[in-house]
C-alpha cells in the first residue's frame, strides 16, 4: 500500500470540519468529565457520556465511547473493562469519544483524577505533557510516525513511565475513515500529515495498577 493510499481521504473532506469535530469533542470529553463523580461506576459514567453527545448533535458515533476507572486505564481500546468498577475518591480515569460532527470524525481522549493522590495526579499529567512533546517533535521535524513513537517511547522512559506500544495511533478523515485502512501511525513510514492522524499515548505507572490516556488529532 503506497503513502498516498494510506492518507487518502473523501471527497467532502476538509481540515475545517476536521478541527469543528475536535472542537466539539473536546467540549464533550469536558462536559462528561464534570459529571463524574467518586462513586460511580463506569456503566453510569458511559451512560452520561451517551447523553452528552446526544445534547451535542452529534451525528453518529463511530467507535464506541470508552471511559475506564482505576485499573481499567491499563486497558487498551479492544481489551473490555474488568468488572463494573466504582470511582473512588483518590482515583484515576480516562475518556476516549470518537463522533461525527458535519460528516467528519472527532476522536479525543484524556485523563482525570478525583481527590489528591499525588501519583495518580502526576500520572494524568505526564500523559498529556509526553503527547505535547511527542507533537512538538512532528510540528518541528519531517519525520515518519514510527519515529514519533520511538521518541515517546524514550521520552516516557526518561519520564519514569511506561509506554504502551500496542497503542499507536490512527487515522481519522471524513466517515468513513476505514474505507482508507491507513493502518497505525506508529507504523507510519512516511512523515505524517495534517488533519489525518489521531495521535495516542498510553502510559502505566511501573509498579502500581493505573496509568493515563491521551489523544488527539495532529494539525
Amino acid at each position: 500500500m503506497n503513502t498516498f493510499s494510506k492518507e487518502a481521504v473523501g471527497p467532502s473532506y476538509n481540515v475545517a470540519s476536521m478541527q469543528h469535530a475536535q472542537a466539539k469533542t473536546w467540549q464533550a470529553i469536558e462536559q462528561l468529565s464534570q459529571r463524574i463523580v467518586p462513586g460511580m461506576r463506569e456503566s453510569e459514567a458511559t451512560a452520561l457520556g451517551k447523553q452528552v453527545l446526544d445534547a451535542l448533535d452529534t451525528q453518529r458515533i463511530w467507535h464506541p465511547l470508552l471511559v475506564r476507572f482505576g485499573a481499567n486505564t491499563l486497558k487498551t481500546f479492544k481489551q473490555r473493562s474488568e468488572d463494573d468498577p466504582r470511582l473512588g475518591e483518590d482515583d484515576i480515569y480516562f475518556l476516549d469519544m470518537g463522533a461525527v460532527w458535519q460528516g467528519h470524525e472527532g476522536d479525543a481522549g484524556a485523563t482525570f483524577t478525583t481527590g489528591n493522590d499525588p501519583q495518580k495526579v502526576a500520572c494524568a499529567a505526564a500523559a498529556k505533557t509526553l503527547f505535547h512533546r511527542v507533537e512538538a517533535m512532528w510540528r518541528g521535524e519531517q519525520v515518519t510516525g514510527q519515529a514519533l513513537y520511538d521518541y515517546a517511547q524514550a521520552q516516557a522512559q526518561d519520564m519514569g513511565w511506561v509506554l504502551n506500544l500496542d497503542i499507536k495511533g490512527h487515522r481519522v478523515s471524513d466517515f468513513p475513515h476505514a474505507i482508507y485502512r491507513g493502518g497505525n501511525l506508529g507504523d507510519f513510514e512516511q512523515a505524517p500529515g495534517s488533519g489525518l492522524w489521531i495521535l495516542e499515548i498510553q502510559i502505566a505507572h511501573p509498579t502500581l495498577a493505573y496509568g493515563a490516556f491521551f489523544e488527539d488529532l495532529l494539525v
